[in-house]
This record gives C-alpha cells, sequence and structure tokens, in this order.
C-alpha cells in the first residue's frame, strides 16, 4: 500500500554565507519519504527564496508537493505535469527512483556509486570582506583544492580583482583554475570591461555576468568576450527543449552549469545537456545548497556522464547538522562509502 511523508526542515548554516542577493544564515528544504509496500524512497525539494521559480511561501510550496504526491498515490502522476516545479520535481524524480533501485539511495550504478571512482570538484568562495574571502582561499588551497571559484559582484570590484590577481600572482593557471560567478550583478555597459580584467588574470570562466534575460546582449557578450562566459540563472525557467535549442543557439555561451533543483530536476537536466551537446557546448552540474540527500542524487546523476571538468558540488559541511552519510572528501575530490547507509533516524530522531 502506498503512503507518503513530507517533512519541512530548516538547515542553519555554520557561519553566514554572502551571495550579490544578500547574506544566508538558514535554508528550508522539504523531505519526501515514499513508501510501497516493501520498499521506501526518499528525496529532497530544496528551494532558495527568491530565485526558485516554483516557490512563494510555504504553505503554497509544500500543498503542491502534496497535490504531486497524492497524484503518485492514486497512480496517475505524470512527471512531465512537474517542469515548471523544478525543486519539486526534482525531490519527488529522486523520491521515485529510490524507490525503484531499492530504497539504499543508490539511483545510477556507475563507478561513483560503487565507490571505486571520484569526482572533482571545485572549492567555493563566499562573498564577504577581502579577509575573509582572503582566509577562504588559503583554507581552500590547504585543502588540497585546484579549482577555485569565488562569488564576486557584492564587494567594490577593484577589492575582489585585488584578491583575484593576489591569487593569481601566487598561482600560474597552471596550477589553479579560477572560476567566478557574478549573479548577474553587472550591467551590459560594465560586463566587458569586468571581462577584460578577468582574461588578464586567466581566469577560466564567469557565471551569468548580467542578469537573466537579455538574450541579444548576452550574445553580444559571449561572441566578443577575451573570458568563457557560462549561463546559469539565464537556463531558469525554460523547459521546453525546442526552446532551449533557441536560447543555446542564439546566445551561444562558452559554458552552461545545470543545478537539478532549478533546471528541472533530473529529467529537466539530462534535457538541457542534450542541447548542449547537439550544439558542442561543455557543461558541468552543480548543487544548490542541497543537504546530502540531494546531493547524494545530484553526484550520482553526475557520474553518469563522462565527466571532463570539475564540478560545482557542495561538501555537506556547509551546515551545522546534515544528514549522515556515505559522502566524504578527500582533498578535491568527492567520494562515496557504497556500503555505508544514510542514517535518518539521527537526522530526523
Amino acid at each position: 500500500m502506498r503512503k507518503y511523508k513530507i517533512i519541512p526542515h530548516i538547515f542553519d548554516f555554520r557561519k553566514p554565507s554572502g551571495t550579490s542577493r544578500g547574506i544566508m544564515t538558514e535554508k528550508k528544504s522539504w523531505f519526501i519519504h515514499l513508501q510501497d509496500d516493501d520498499s521506501s524512497g526518499w528525496g529532497e525539494c530544496s528551494i532558495i527564496e527568491n530565485l526558485s521559480p516554483d516557490y512563494s511561501s510555504d504553505e503554497t510550496y509544500e500543498n503542491l508537493i502534496r497535490s504531486f504526491l497524492n497524484s503518485w498515490l492514486g497512480d496517475h502522476l505524470n512527471l512531465e505535469d512537474l517542469a515548471h516545479y523544478p525543486s519539486i520535481r526534482f525531490g519527488i524524480e529522486t523520491a521515485i527512483l529510490d524507490l525503484k533501485t531499492g530504497g539504499k539511495q543508490k539511483l545510477f550504478d556507475t563507478p561513483f556509486t560503487r565507490g571505486l571512482e571520484k569526482i572533482r570538484i571545485n572549492g567555493l568562495i563566499w562573498m564577504g570582506s577581502s579577509e575573509s574571502m582572503s582566509q577562504q582561499i588559503a583554507e581552500k588551497l590547504e585543502a588540497g583544492f585546484r579549482c577555485i571559484k569565488m562569488k564576486i559582484g557584492a564587494i567594490p570590484w577593484e577589492e575582489e580583482f585585488r584578491l583575484l590577481a593576489e591569487l593569481r600572482n601566487n598561482f600560474s593557471a597552471n596550477d589553479i583554475e579560477i572560476r567566478v560567478d557574478a549573479n548577474g550583478a553587472y550591467s551590459p555597459d560594465d560586463a566587458p570591461r569586468i571581462l577584460e580584467n578577468l582574461a588578464s588574470l586567466e581566469v577560466h570562466s564567469i557565471e551569468q555576468p548580467i542578469k537573466a534575460g537579455q538574450w541579444d546582449a548576452m550574445a553580444k557578450l559571449c561572441q566578443a568576450t577575451p573570458c568563457p562566459i557560462a549561463l546559469d540563472e539565464e537556463l531558469i525557467g525554460i523547459y521546453q527543449e525546442e526552446k532551449q535549442s533557441e536560447l543555446l543557439d542564439h546566445i551561444r555561451p562558452q559554458y552552461i552549469i545545470l543545478k537539478p533543483s532549478l533546471h528541472g530536476g533530473i529529467s529537466g537536466t539530462q534535457q538541457w545537456i542534450s542541447a548542449a551537446q547537439a550544439l558542442h557546448i561543455p557543461w558541468w552540474i552543480t548543487s544548490a545548497l542541497e543537504s546530502n540527500l540531494g546531493l547524494n542524487a545530484i553526484a550520482q546523476l553526475a557520474s553518469s556522464y563522462k565527466l571532463k571538468l570539475p564540478q560545482g558540488l557542495g561538501t555537506g559541511s556547509l551546515y551545522v547538522k546534515n544528514i549522515p552519510s556515505p559522502l566524504h572528501l578527500e582533498g578535491e575530490w568527492l567520494k562515496t562509502e557504497a556500503q555505508k547507509p544514510f542514517d535518518f533516524d539521527a537526522f530526523f530522531g
């Protein structure tokens, strides 16, 4: 007999984390637990307020989850109906896939999920004062990261450029790969100067230099940029294959970055990858502040492809308390202990 449970949870950050949209101290998720006879499955619907397109309020969001799960109870859930609800689709898809694969959170059968291979990830530097960002950089380098991603756009550009220049002066492009994420912080008029500055430091790429929705302006930047541009927020809210191909063909970015909770769940991410590959546009997958449960699903999805670039996967250490899981870091490599289970009892009590 089918039944389900929805468990809201608020995660507390270990320390306030800065983005161009403000300082984050907590983040909300809704966990889904499905049961069908002797099998069960877990999923996570993870949102970022003011960014997730399917979230407006806690009550509305949970009612949407409940409505879709009631359809699942009656065996008439069509996942295509969740196309416009990417974070909910991601959570429900994950739970259903877990249900079908034995309820052990092994969603894809890959060398990574068997504990035989590992995934290289970037080290994320959160926005803050020059001193705090310098400290974060030092910690990531000490931990063994050779791909550093800095969020930019919150403090004066001159200060951020000085930090980047200092990092580049100490480490060549062969030693350290630098990625930056602007979250649309710059205007189309200011962006060319920023791109020139970044190119002078051999920065690998910049995510979303201008706000999403300016296709012509972004296309113009991508065509002439001396620093490769990656699309991120630009992809949110575009779910039809034809529209996805149209956007990529029009803008022709150097990269795209895919976040399952924002870009269509597991199947939506796979659809974006197919569209990008058809145009020979490289990509990587990034988590979006999910717990270890969501991170596990995203890492396994990434591992189902032949990865050529460091992925933007979290490490599980961002929050004061997280679900005990088989995921762990070895330097800049994310690994999973194949025999170690998730401990939901310890987390939910």
